[in-house]
């Protein structure tokens, strides 16, 4: 069997307020001819569809009429929600819209009940574990705290419990959306910590033939069966050294594996420039810059006159400025956003404790943090789903 494997379309997202449904749309046809010319058998998205739970609706139609093209073609499509999307507005009407072969995964309680496509090879059974915020559905998988590798677990197990009762020989494909550990992050992914860990071992996949993950934005390979597509379209500055590209995945007799990188068509380059505001100007390395996008980084000490007036002038599409003055040796830093680059809410809030008392939390308090921590996530995605 043939799958394509993609994920994180974000429909409706911009980058830095270029508006993106237009590439978005070019890579759905992109996807269409994908499938129609390289012979898929099936197509599995890994959640993120949109980017947030009420999307706008010229995103909705993109969803509707990628929809269509998909049944058009009679080939089975399997998708998940994601982090970014409303399982339950997903997932409305999915008995319905699964009799044209568009299958709707957004119900955590039915990861253990697969979508079946048949090959000459015989049946493959795919999973679909939506995204699971783990102190919504800890209870439902009875695991005694919550957590991402603990809830996962729990949903891994009720799939290879369904999977042992089937036919041996049966083939299987986890469609999953997760931080699992090895993978490298970008900065345009919503953090889904809890407690400043979410990562969780490839291992939990253990027993299934491929897994098909969303979530982080770059295409990578954990492992040979465990791989991320990425994001079809980049969405931040981060991902200047991304390759966008989709998995063509091919499931063989007894769950032989091969894979495939295929391109994504992307509306323009990503460049990410460093120095002082003359040399940018001048220096003629960066000619191959000047129809990308541009994320300029000024190191003047003192910050020059209209800088971004400038810099237009040389790279018109540049989006993002940002100021980083040379500092002379042994002088502090002094910029608070730089203090908590890369830093989880958890760390920031432990280092408050430890600024105003003196000495940090202990395990108990980083406990109770923790907890709450979760519960104002929790709380967020009941209100944005109820919206």
């Amino acid at each position: 069997m043939r799958l394509l494997h993609t994920s994180d379309w974000h429909l409706g997202r911009a980058f830095h307020r270029v508006n993106m449904l237009g590439a978005q749309a070019e890579f759905i046809g992109h996807l269409v001819t994908t499938v129609r010319e390289r012979g898929v058998d099936a197509v599995v998205v890994s959640g993120d569809v949109y980017d947030r739970a009420v999307p706008p609706l010229a995103a909705v139609e993109l969803f509707d009429d990628a929809l269509h093209r998909l049944a058009d073609l009679g080939v089975p499509t399997v998708m998940i929600s994601g982090n970014h999307d409303s399982a339950r507005r997903l997932g409305v009407g999915a008995g319905l819209i699964g009799r044209a072969g568009i299958h709707l995964r957004t119900d955590a309680s039915a990861c253990g009940t697969p979508v079946v496509l048949p090959d000459p090879h015989g049946d493959v059974a795919f999973y679909g574990l939506p995204y699971l915020e783990p102190a919504l559905v800890k209870d439902q998988f009875g695991v005694d705290r919550a957590g991402h590798e603990a809830v996962l677990a729990a949903a891994m197990d009720r799939v290879r419990a369904d999977l042992a009762a089937r036919p041996p020989g049966t083939r299987s494909v986890v469609l999953a959306h997760a931080f699992v550990t090895g993978g490298q992050v970008s900065d345009s992914e919503r953090d889904i910590t809890v407690g400043g860990v979410a990562a969780v071992p490839a291992g939990v996949f253990d027993g299934v033939d491929y897994v098909a993950l969303g979530h982080l934005h770059g295409s990578q390979t954990i492992t040979e069966r465990v791989r991320y597509s990425g994001s079809p379209l980049p969405y931040s500055f981060s991902e200047a050294d991304h390759r966008k590209s989709m998995w063509l995945v091919e499931l063989g007799r007894d769950g032989a594996l091969g894979a495939e990188r295929v391109d994504c068509p992307v509306p323009r380059a990503l460049a990410r420039i460093r120095g002082r505001l003359e040399d940018l100007l001048a220096d003629p390395a960066l000619i191959r810059h000047e129809d990308a996008w541009v994320e300029a980084t000024l190191t003047d000490p003192v910050r020059p006159a209209e800088p971004m007036a400038r810099l237009t002038e040389r790279f018109p599409h540049t989006l993002s400025l940002v100021f980083d003055p040379e500092r002379a040796s042994g002088e502090p830093e002094v910029s608070y956003a730089r203090r908590l680059a890369g830093r989880g809410e958890q760390e920031i809030a432990e280092d408050f404790v430890a600024h105003v008392r003196g000495a940090g939390p202990d395990a108990h308090e980083r406990s109770v943090l923790r907890d709450a921590f979760d519960a104002v996530r929790a709380d967020e995605t009941v209100r944005e789903v109820a919206r």
